[in-house]
């Protein structure tokens, strides 16, 4: 068995190549948080002292979020034994967002799959092929339906025996709270890089798009698929190459199916989404990894409203993009790109 760590470094590094402006960043930080390496630029007068809000708000988020700190909300959640637990404005916010993206994915996206991805050894690195019988007995665990919230009261519970995780939709929600509150103070140019999801503020300082660098999943991420430029946007991408481990000639990989309790096998290898809705970007870069890219160009074309593009990556290497991004996206030489319509 080889385990392969996070490429997340690589990546970040990647993307900020492919989106750096000419001119030096007023204030540039790099931080690892939620489990990756964040990097923050912030141009503009008062730069410094705004990344530096950027960066404690994520650590906030984090002691929120963390599923194994015993002081975070959603561990209070996952041991509470089906009692209520009081949240804060944050995490009830998100919890709201997230529940209504899992409905409108039809369950392809669901917040309780956790207790899969610990089977196969995702949260500790001691990896493993769980058994059909010990896979069979997670699936009923597995049922965003059953988490009840109450938004308005800022509190939520979840059946004993269930267990919820936010990966999926935590670093875009920090994303686009941290993009409204650099708006907010009067930011008009940042580039926020957290893991495998981009948030842009505005354009670059000189007016133009940020160029960002789309990986290729069969290079492992150490090379680019193509450039995509955006203003004011989020770019969220999950793939298998991400984090995964082989046995016996077969790829594993985190993102799980919540049918099946096991690594999603639609097809891709890769998703991108864009958007100017963070949390919305990172939910369907999971959520449509798990249909397959039949059901996800199908779910675009039916959800104008959500106003996102696609960037598809298939496990034979084929890519197809959405329409509207004939105008943006540069793809790498070579590389040649089918167009979904509407």
């Amino acid at each position: 068995m080889r385990k392969h760590a996070p490429a997340a470094l690589a990546l970040a590094a990647a993307l900020l190549l492919a989106g750096c402006a000419q001119e030096q960043p007023s204030a540039s930080s790099q931080i690892f948080a939620m489990d990756t390496v964040m990097s923050l630029e912030v141009y503009g007068d008062g730069a410094e002292e705004r990344a530096a809000q950027a960066a404690e708000t994520i650590y906030r988020l984090e002691d929120l979020w963390d599923v194994t700190d015993e002081g975070s909300e959603i561990w209070a959640l996952d041991h509470s034994g089906g009692a209520w637990v009081d949240l804060s404005p944050e995490t009830a916010e998100l919890l709201d967002q997230a529940l209504a993206l899992c409905a409108l994915t039809d369950g392809a996206l669901d917040l309780t799959a956790y207790p899969a991805v610990r089977a196969w050894g995702f949260t500790t690195g001691d990896y493993r092929v769980p058994a059909r019988e010990e896979l069979e007995a997670l699936v009923p665990l597995i049922d965003y339906t059953r988490l009840e919230l109450d938004a308005a009261g800022a509190r939520a519970r979840l059946p004993e025996g269930m267990e919820l995780d936010l990966g999926a939709v935590a670093k875009g929600y920090a994303g686009a709270l941290l993009a409204r509150q650099l708006r907010e103070a009067g930011t008009a140019s940042a580039l926020l890089s957290l893991g495998g999801n981009i948030q842009a503020v505005g354009a670059r300082p000189d007016g133009s798009p940020w160029r960002i660098a789309i990986q290729d999943p069969a290079q492992d991420g150490q090379a680019a698929l193509g450039v995509v430029e955006i203003v004011d946007q989020a770019v969220v991408t999950s793939g298998g190459y991400q984090r995964y481990f082989e046995e016996d000639g077969t790829r594993y990989w985190h993102i799980m199916d919540p049918d099946t309790a096991a690594p999603a096998r639609g097809g891709l290898s890769s998703v991108t989404v864009i958007g100017a809705d963070g949390t919305v970007c990172d939910a369907l870069s999971t959520a449509l990894f798990v249909m397959g890219a039949e059901r996800a160009a199908d779910f675009w074309r039916d959800h104008p409203e959500l106003e996102v593009e696609l960037i598809l990556t298939a496990e034979d290497g084929s890519v197809q993009i959405t329409q509207g991004l004939e105008d943006c996206f540069e793809p790498a030489q070579g590389l040649e790109a089918a167009v979904i319509a509407p």
